[in-house]
């Protein structure tokens, strides 16, 4: 399954062992990609928007997939923490969505992404604080490895564009590319789910 991740100087392979890890490092590759989106301009902008494009369509259809289910079964209090974010997550794919159908040269373009990236900035802030805290506390770390790998295995399936709207697990399968591969992709996560 293809990496979605920039491989970075002093990368120690935790990431693929630990849900957490592989999360906190794809925040870390937005937010780079949103300063190349913004130090860019013309071709190299547009190019640099849509990676971030996927990247964020990718990294959210994995939380949705996987991560807000286990935070919901296996975390007291969980069902709170997960309906903030996916309210948050589905103002940020409306925003995705309204920005993707713009020309990165488009005078509107600049502030609507600034907006979108403080919003992607507290979203990414609130998971960290809040949902992924709380996996940390309550699982142990082969449960993290195993969702580690179940969300590569929803990344591997997710869509590469935004879909409003489409904040659940079955809709985001739904919605992906390889629909031949659905099957497969929902045995690895209930495979990986099952064991925390």
């Amino acid at each position: 399954m293809p990496e979605l991740h920039t491989p970075h100087a002093g990368d120690t392979g935790a990431a693929d062992t630990d849900v957490v890890a592989l999360l906190m490092r794809q925040h870390g590759d937005i937010r780079n990609l949103f300063d190349e989106v913004e130090a860019t301009n013309s071709e190299a902008r547009q190019d640099a928007f849509h990676r971030l494009v996927r990247l964020l369509a990718v990294h959210e259809t994995a939380e949705e997939e996987v991560v807000h289910p286990f935070v919901r079964r296996k975390v007291p209090g969980g069902q709170d923490v997960v309906e903030a974010r996916l309210a948050e997550e589905k103002s940020a794919k409306e925003t995705l969505a309204a920005l993707d159908d713009l020309d990165t040269d488009d005078p509107k373009f600049m502030p609507q992404l600034l907006a979108l990236r403080a919003d992607v900035q507290e979203h990414a802030r609130a998971e960290e604080r809040y949902e992924f805290t709380l996996i940390r506390r309550s699982t142990d770390t082969a449960a993290l490895a195993a969702l580690a790998k179940a969300v590569k295995a929803a990344e591997a399936m997710a869509p590469t564009r935004p879909h409003p709207g489409v904040e659940s697990a079955t809709a985001n399968l739904a919605a992906g590319p390889v629909a031949a591969l659905i099957d497969r992709t929902r045995d690895a996560i209930r495979k990986a789910t099952s064991s925390g």
